[in-house]
């Protein structure tokens, strides 16, 4: 793609994962970037303080719903590329209130795409060239894969970005409605379009609702680590910043029309991970007695849980050159030093 300065719009970029995509835009590259969020619970501008300053990064809050405002930011900014990262995610959260998942990840991708085709037809024919309509999605969109203690692991498969969709949650159904707008909006429209689709993402300012950042909290105030029916749901995890540098690469360099699954080779059993959680306090910050193992307990099932997730990454491998940096053991403890030096940050999210 051309080098030249591209001003790139980040959808949900005071987010967990937007805001490591601004993060290392702002840090290693010499593009600019618009801030897009509505600032909801989720939101915190905390996440892009250390890069607000920055004369490359703007922020605007606005409901990506709200078509006019939409509008007025692409055309005072004239972005090359849209990031479409802004979503409800939480699985519970949208077993308990599907509506909010159908309105922000449907209408609100409805509602970008046709901003974005507007402002694709008023460019001239070398920015509609440059011009990127990229929408990250999960690997939940997918259903669940057969489980090792269900088959011969030998037999076990992995998510490939041509896998049939089977969405288990409202969550992952309103997420998988989004990808086929997308889709649809490429081959109807000819809107250039990518998509990404990751599994479970970890690390620095995740919010505290996800499995990781409540283990760690509720460990360090002493409370019970709740683990949904016996623990032994896999899922492959992926250190955010793995993610940020793939979802960087894919804008950039991937090919339009194309999908690209990104995962980051770490499939671990629930219970698996908060052991190693407990067992990564014990080292770094130990109780006065007794490890924290003992804080585990087992909680009623999630309704329609998905048993497993894994993901493979060959594709942006081979054509893209990406590969994960981390291993859930580095990552994780990275995660949880940053935890334990940001207690402000940790603190304020978690209400």
């Amino acid at each position: 793609m051309n080098s030249k300065n591209l001003n790139i719009v980040v959808t949900g970029g005071a987010g967990f994962i937007g805001s490591a995509v601004i993060r290392h835009l702002i840090n290693n590259t010499s593009h600019n970037v618009i801030n897009v969020d509505k600032l909801t619970y989720a939101g915190n501008l905390a996440n892009v303080a250390s890069i607000d300053k920055s004369p490359r990064y703007s922020f605007e809050q606005v409901d990506i719903t709200d078509a006019q405002e939409i509008e007025r930011v692409f055309k005072q900014h004239a972005p090359h590329i849209i990031m479409h990262l802004a979503a409800e995610s939480h699985v519970d959260r949208s077993i308990d209130g599907p509506a909010e998942f159908i309105q922000t990840n449907i209408i609100g991708t409805y509602t970008l795409l046709e901003q974005s085709r507007k402002h694709f037809a008023s460019l001239n024919q070398q920015n509609q060239k440059i011009f990127r309509f990229h929408h990250i999605s999960t690997d939940e969109v997918y259903g669940d894969l057969p489980h090792p203690d269900e088959v011969d692991d030998d037999a076990l498969p992995l998510f490939k970005e041509s896998t049939a969709y089977q969405p288990s949650s409202p969550y992952s159904a309103s997420k998988a409605s989004s990808d086929h707008l997308v889709r649809a909006w490429k081959r109807t429209f000819g809107l250039p379009t990518i998509i990404t689709n990751c599994s479970n993402n970890y690390g620095p300012y995740h919010y505290p609702e996800k499995l990781i950042p409540l283990v760690i909290l509720k460990a360090l105030a002493g409370e019970p680590l709740p683990v949904y029916g016996d623990g032994s749901q896999i899922r492959d995890w992926l250190y955010v910043e793995d993610h940020a540098r793939a979802l960087t690469l894919v804008a950039l360099e991937g090919n339009v029309g194309d999908t690209y699954n990104i995962g980051g080779h770490n499939e671990r059993r629930n219970l698996e991970v908060v052991e190693t959680i407990c067992d990564a306090l014990d080292e770094l910050k130990p109780k006065s007695s007794g490890s924290y193992r003992e804080q585990i307990t087992f909680v009623k099932d999630r309704p329609g849980h998905d048993r497993r997730y894994a993901i493979d990454a060959s594709k942006i491998e081979n054509e893209l050159g990406w590969k994960p940096q981390e291993t859930f053991e580095s990552g994780i403890l990275k995660t949880i030093e940053w935890c334990l030096d940001n207690n402000n940050w940790v603190a304020a999210d978690s209400g």
